[in-house]
């Protein structure tokens, strides 16, 4: 694999503008957004009296919430490109599941108060108020199967549950979440007393049309069209350590891809039983015209069947995604720390990243070490520093300290640090540059454990 040496000095040509500006202006506008929708409640609310009239707010207000919070989620996981890019996959993914268990909590009250109002107005039971709201109000069977699938979709995706399902189980099964939001949503408008009005009904619907636009528009068919362009397709695939292969892509056209390096691609290998699942996989060497190179270790049944693949087997792309890039990057110096398979997009950030660089590299072994003698020729080339951390936890423990870190890498605090492995690893590493005194605008660092 070819690298390429660039001048020692060079200082990183960040882009202008903060890299928290995007992330801030995504929150500005959802929290706009629920502030319209509290608006459009207070507007359309003449009177609040006693406490069935009190309840019966709070159910509408909460409502509301949920049914804006769905559009939300759906967007924080379409992969548009200038979230993705600025954001960051990750950190989306947290925005998701934060924005997910605050919805399951909203639809939670809205349930609760809705039927204990009605109970209040009608001199009935909650229970017996319950069963009459679902079996005879108009559309309340879509609602609640909507919201029967929604809690399961909450249950499976509790971190407990997730821990003990595949990826790919709990994936099929998180797709549910789609026709939770598609039954709800006539629900909100036939039901829905602040819904039910115009100009409200139609921009609503007008906003539910939007996101699903945008959502088809980025996972369906822009990846669409990149298959017909690129053409990829698997060139070898290539052992490189303990149940770690790398996989050569190649197609057409690829340099209008704009990948770079740190970025990853969500790969869909068409044969028969992986072509249902995109999983994430790193870019392990920068983007070269004419093949990408991605590096895989087997951690489930989609990453194991990876070392099977044939030469020829076609390959849908999404991508690229990720803000680990380096206009992330605002000193001269730059110290990368990996771990394990993490050092896959460390590995294409040492050799393209500007400035001067020292890579510490922790395995637990020798043999764990992948692209030792790329990563010797690129330091060597670049004039980088190259540390190798082998061995045990114990023989280690005091190395990725903030004392050991300030040993190792003088002048820590005037870094940016590049970050990649376990989580576990990553938060304890982190821990220790911010105590080192390293800004933490200064770190930068994006897991996959979505």
């Amino acid at each position: 694999m070819s690298t390429t040496a660039l001048p020692r000095d060079t200082a990183p040509t960040g882009a202008r503008t903060s890299p928290e500006t995007v992330p801030r202006l995504a929150l500005a506008l959802m929290a706009a957004g629920a502030a319209a929708v509290l608006a459009s409640w207070w507007h359309a609310t003449t009177s609040v009296v006693g406490a069935a009239g009190w309840l019966d707010g709070a159910g509408r207000i909460t409502g509301l919430l949920a049914g804006y919070l769905a559009p939300v989620l759906l967007l924080l996981m379409a992969r548009i490109p200038v979230l993705e890019h600025r954001v960051g996959s990750d950190r989306l993914a947290r925005w998701h599941a934060l924005a997910g268990r605050y919805m399951v909590f909203l639809v939670s009250a809205h349930v609760v108060t809705i039927i204990w109002g009605y109970a209040l107005t009608d001199g009935k039971n909650p229970f017996a108020e319950g069963v009459d709201i679902v079996f005879h109000y108009p559309e309340m069977i879509k609602g609640s199967l909507g919201t029967l699938l929604l809690f399961g979709t909450g249950i499976v995706s509790a971190r407990v549950a997730r821990r003990k399902l595949r990826y790919e189980t709990w994936y099929y099964l998180h797709l549910a979440t789609y026709l939770a939001i598609a039954l709800a949503f006539s629900h909100q408008i036939v039901n829905g007393a602040d819904l039910s009005v115009q100009p409200e009904q139609t921009l609503w619907s007008a906003y539910y049309v939007l996101a699903a636009l945008t959502l088809g528009w980025f996972r369906l068919w822009m990846p669409y069209v990149r298959d017909r362009r690129h053409k990829l397709r698997v060139h070898s695939v290539v052992a490189e350590g303990p149940g770690v292969y790398s996989v050569i892509l190649k197609g057409e056209r690829l340099e209008d891809l704009n990948a770079r390096p740190g970025q990853f691609f969500r790969l869909q290998f068409q044969t028969r039983n992986l072509r249902w699942v995109a999983n994430p996989y790193s870019l392990s060497a920068a983007p070269h015209p004419s093949y990408l190179r991605f590096t895989i270790k087997s951690l489930g049944d989609h990453s194991s069947a990876v070392a099977r693949l044939r030469p020829g087997t076609k390959v849908r792309a999404e991508g690229p995604y990720g803000a680990f890039t380096e206009d992330k990057a605002r000193s001269p110096q730059v110290l990368l720390i990996a771990a394990g398979v993490g050092i896959t997009p460390v590995r294409a950030l040492f050799e393209t990243l500007p400035g001067r660089l020292t890579l510490l590299y922790r395995a637990g072994s020798d043999r764990e070490i992948l692209f030792r003698r790329e990563l010797e020729d690129i330091a060597r080339d670049r004039g980088a520093r190259l540390v190798y951390l082998v061995g045990s936890r114990r023989r280690h423990g005091k190395t990725l300290t903030p004392r050991g870190l300030m040993n190792l890498v003088p002048d820590l605090k005037a870094h940016d640090v590049y970050l990649c492995g376990p989580e576990p690893m990553q938060q304890a590493v982190i821990a220790a540059l911010r105590e080192a005194g390293v800004p933490a605008s200064h770190i930068h660092h994006e897991s996959f454990e979505f």
